[in-house]
């Protein structure tokens, strides 16, 4: 699927925060507490060191993200006869880092984390979500405004408050900087926010504390069904070409047998199981998760490849 062709990052922007944070910084606890850990069963193949560890980036508040995948997690630990444990991490770069030092089993990543997941964690994608006519899944990213806003375009942004969600994101971050890129506006011209997280930056522009932020498809979705955004009183002035949606991962040195397995298992999990999730995805109702592979995300790694994105670019 096409993706806009990025423009060179500026030096000083913070591109995606992954490797080189210090590892104090990156403990693997829940945002929002630690979950109780699962009782482990016995050590297999398909069931190593007697539980599976299955990580989540923090896309959205991590307290309702944390029983959404515990729904999931469970009905995966159904079909492997083996717990499954959901840690919503603190940031992009931990998943990463936990999945590289052999701390997570599993972990499902934005987009564009997993291109860096796979470089530097080798992570390999097993399947996404999919809609209920069996459709892989996507979303976009987008930047909105007030509706009696004067701004009408990306260029009129200069000397405007944006409020993005986090360094790293593929739709809170990187694609609302190429838009301001392919419209010819430094980012020195505008005042960048970021807000912390996609509901985060929804609330700085519902608040009235930015012109503008950039809110993707999945939060939108979410948002208005919450009652917590009225799209009628706000204008999008750019949205992203589609971005396939994110991928559940197994980590690259585990047992083949496993990989088989889990695969297999999350294939066939029945819609019910993955609804909660699928919600925050924009995807509902949701079908079975359904199967991905590198070249599903090859538009990813040529645009982190176009901005030259690397572990020293931090």
């Amino acid at each position: 699927m096409p993706m806009p062709m990025p423009m060179p990052m500026p030096s000083k922007m913070r591109p995606l925060a992954l490797l080189s944070l210090a590892a104090a910084g990156l403990a693997l606890s829940a945002c929002a507490g630690p979950a109780p850990a699962a009782p482990t069963a016995a050590a297999s193949a398909t069931c190593p060191g007697g539980a599976i560890e299955f990580g989540i980036e923090p896309y959205e508040d991590p307290a309702k993200l944390e029983p959404a995948y515990r729904v999931l997690a469970d009905a995966l630990s159904q079909e492997l006869d083996c717990p499954v444990n959901v840690q919503v991490v603190e940031d992009y770069a931990a998943e990463v880092l936990a999945m590289r030092n052999g701390k997570l089993h599993l972990g499902q990543f934005g987009p564009l984390g997993y291109v860096f997941a796979s470089e530097e964690a080798n992570a390999e994608p097993l399947v996404s979500f999919a809609t209920a006519e069996g459709q892989l899944s996507s979303y976009t990213a987008g930047i909105w405004v007030p509706k009696d806003s004067d701004i009408r375009s990306v260029a009129d942004l200069r000397d405007r408050d944006l409020a993005l969600g986090g360094v790293g994101s593929t739709s809170g971050d990187v694609l609302p900087r190429y838009a301001l890129r392919e419209a010819g506006l430094p980012e020195a011209d505008l005042n960048v926010n970021y807000a912390g997280g996609h509901p985060e930056a929804l609330l700085a522009l519902v608040n009235g504390t930015v012109d503008a932020a950039q809110i993707n498809s999945q939060t939108l979705a979410t948002a208005t069904a919450a009652g917590t955004f009225d799209a009628s009183q706000f204008r999008q002035v750019w949205e992203s070409e589609p971005i396939p949606n994110d991928p559940i991962t197994v980590a690259g040195d585990a047992d083949p047998e496993f990989k088989r397995a889990v695969k297999e298992a999350l294939l066939n999990l029945p819609p019910e199981a993955i609804a909660e999730v699928g919600a925050f995805l924009d995807v509902t109702p949701p079908g079975p998760l359904a199967e991905v592979a590198k070249d599903t995300y090859r538009p990813l790694f040529d645009l982190a490849s176009t901005m030259g994105l690397t572990e020293e670019d931090l």
